[in-house]
């Protein structure tokens, strides 16, 4: 409906690919229409996805001139694979978009990211590295290979020059407290977008004052993991015997893995978190903002503890709509992992955003989560959704719509079986099993 706000999760399988339309927010020469925001396009399943996404949003977007359409604000949260494969200019060429914006630690002039980038770029080296060894990987560490792959190196090329470019903009690189006028969104109206994460000092929040040390540590890491460029054979040290090499090379890729753990976390933790307010309601976008047991002062962070330090305005009351995390990790949503125990700051972050709701009543707030159950068992953490079941209230017994078919789930047996007959909110992943659709459509009412 025109005078509903739209959420549209597109089933990307482990990806974020979502679209909101915020119903009369935009105003161009006195005449008033609906606002129209992409956040994300990216999948770890490959660009078929995204490319369909990209036609369907087509659709829903108005005429823009010149046989384009017009997109109001595309939001980038972060720099992995998931979240920017599909950032090909040729999928957007018949869109007109009127601005971008990226996380300050996508920035690469940014002073307060020197060590986050430095961070990033050797994780970069060592995983394309280790790629080029074409050794066998448990698919876990697959997974954190492709979120380096060279390919984000054309998505970000497209995202800083050649998209701005063709559209006549620059990138605005957005932390939290930017004013509406820094956040430059001049045909805005009715509703209000609040960047609430990240901090301005990436090194500071989400690294920590130790930085040097850290990279000094795994420095180490990156060095004889590649062979020479242009070698197509496996290049030994005329120094030392293979069976010596395999055992350093071994002990090393170990030790890289740790390194580009660590800046996976630092890179999820700079995503872009927004606060839309519209007509009374709190919608939150997370990117793949992630938690820790306790903020610590000049220590490396998760983004919700930094953001209920440090915004805890924003935070601290109840949303209407939450795009869960990091696609239902247990990471990336702020809960009580020891349900009988002590309420810790993340269980408090909860109650404060998705409060239990009182005896006998219905929960206010939806959510949606952009997954696909692949090799992880805790993407998405069925623990998790079944407390955010107990909290929103579009929920789904997945196993009772889709009866014996549920079984056909990937992973059915190993992760689904025991948690599908929970209510849980709405997945991209058994909503396209239960009709066939390519999007989830969430809408929030006036």
């Amino acid at each position: 409906m025109p005078d509903k706000l739209l959420v549209r999760a597109y089933n990307v399988e482990v990806g974020d690919c979502l679209y909101c339309r915020i119903p009369n927010a935009h105003i161009s020469s006195g005449a008033i229409d609906d606002f129209h925001i992409l956040i994300d396009c990216g999948s770890l399943g490959g660009i078929g996805h995204l490319r369909t996404a990209i036609e369907n949003l087509q659709t829903m977007l108005p005429d823009a001139g010149s046989g384009k359409k017009r997109l109001d604000l595309l939001v980038v949260t972060h720099e992995h694979k998931d979240h920017i494969a599909g950032f090909d200019p040729a999928l957007f060429k018949n869109i007109k978009i009127e601005n971008i914006w990226m996380n300050a630690a996508m920035d690469p002039e940014h002073p307060q990211a020197s060590a986050t980038h430095q961070l990033y770029e050797m994780a970069t080296m060592a995983l394309r590295g280790i790629a080029r060894l074409n050794v066998a990987l448990s698919p876990e560490l697959q997974g954190l290979v492709a979120l380096y792959g060279v390919d984000n190196d054309d998505a970000m090329e497209a995202l800083r020059v050649t998209l701005p470019d063709a559209n006549g903009i620059r990138p605005t690189y957005v932390h939290a407290g930017m004013t509406p006028a820094q956040l430059g969104l001049p045909t805005l109206t009715g509703a209000a977008i609040k960047v609430i994460g990240p901090e301005q000092d990436i090194d500071r929040f989400y690294l920590g004052k130790d930085a040097d040390e850290i990279l000094r540590g795994f420095s180490s890491s990156i060095i004889s993991l590649r062979n020479p460029p242009g070698e197509k054979t496996e290049v030994f040290p005329g120094n030392i015997g293979k069976a010596d090499f395999r055992q350093l090379q071994s002990r090393m890729m170990s030790g890289a893995f740790a390194f580009a753990e660590l800046s996976s976390t630092v890179t999820n933790n700079t995503s872009v978190v927004l606060l839309v307010e519209w007509q009374g309601k709190r919608l939150l976008f997370v990117g793949d903002a992630e938690w820790n047991t306790v903020f610590r002062e000049g220590k490396m962070n998760g983004a919700w503890n930094v953001m209920w330090h440090q915004r805890k305005s924003e935070l601290n009351a109840p949303i209407d709509f939450l795009k869960i995390g990091h696609h239902g990790s247990e990471n990336a949503t702020p809960w009580n992992e020891q349900a009988n125990g002590p309420v810790t700051e993340p269980g408090a972050i909860l109650d404060a955003i998705l409060p239990l709701p009182a005896s006998n009543s219905r929960p206010k707030a939806k959510a949606i989560v952009s997954t696909m159950r692949k090799n992880y068992e805790t993407i998405p953490r069925s623990e998790l959704l079944k407390e955010l079941g107990r909290r929103v209230r579009n929920v789904r017994n997945y196993q009772q719509r889709l009866g014996p078919a549920a079984s056909d789930l990937p992973k059915y047996d190993e992760f689904e079986k025991n948690w599908l007959g929970a209510s849980q909110p709405w997945r991209t992943d058994c909503e396209h099993a239960l009709n066939g659709k390519n999007f989830v459509d969430v809408e929030i009412e006036s």
